[in-house]
């Protein structure tokens, strides 16, 4: 079947293409560019910088922007999708989609009026796991968004053993979603063994301030040996 990603560049996007291009023939990545950092549906810190993840993965990409105001920003969704069904022929859409019922069941409904399937491989995965299974297959990811009591410490950091000896400690004293489904975190992915050119981060600076700040990388190049 030939699909398209929903690709936001983070973990759980590039979790679930590494299922897709096992299994499906995938034609293009597609990536809403918001404006309202407060999303329901779409990630945002460092969204431009999908399309460098896509040349580093080797794949096209379909870019929207929408103003991401709540329901309106589906219209948006729909168009991109649309857009890859013409050009890419694509007869199914994969999404990251881990615990959201709001954000899968949306994406299921584009699907069913566009008459394409809609298939979320990581759905109601258990979030430990799935930040196990990330290092066992050498993602390279580090965090970029941190939003939530004691998560601060987090931010810059790549997602390794004591990444997640942390976030469990956090996850018992606050509560905190060790995945970021809660909005806890937001993640972006340097390398993973799809990728071939590896992503490496030159500049960056720290937006915000207290319990909500984003590392905004500013300046990064692609270096030649991708994969693991």
């Amino acid at each position: 079947m030939k699909t398209a990603i929903l690709f936001s560049g983070g973990k759980d996007s590039c979790l679930a293409l590494k299922y897709a291009l096992e299994n499906t023939d995938v034609r293009c990545l597609i990536t809403l560019v918001s404006q309202n950092p407060e999303s329901f549906m779409f990630h945002t810190p460092n969204i431009l910088l999908a399309q460098r993840q896509a040349e580093a993965i080797g794949l096209p990409i379909i870019m929207h922007q929408t103003l991401g105001e709540k329901e309106k920003e589906l219209d948006d969704l729909e168009k991109a999708i649309l857009a890859a069904k013409k050009k890419h022929g694509i007869e199914g859409v994969v999404t990251g989609a881990l615990a959201s019922a709001y954000q899968a069941s949306r994406v299921q409904r584009i699907c069913d009026k566009l008459d394409l399937e809609c298939f979320n491989p990581l759905w109601q995965k258990d979030q430990f796991e799935l930040l196990e299974e990330l290092i066992k297959n050498k993602f390279e990811v580090i965090i970029v968004g941190v939003f939530a009591l004691g998560m601060d410490k987090l931010l810059g950091r790549k997602i390794d053993q004591k990444f997640i000896e942390d976030i469990k400690l956090l996850n018992e004293k606050y509560g905190v979603n060790p995945a970021g489904e809660g909005g806890e975190a937001e993640s972006f992915v340097l390398n993973a063994p799809f990728f071939k050119k590896k992503i490496v981060i030159e500049e960056s600076h720290v937006s915000g301030e207290g319990e909500s700040k984003i590392l905004m990388i500013d300046k990064i190049k692609l270096a030649v040996e991708g994969g693991k």
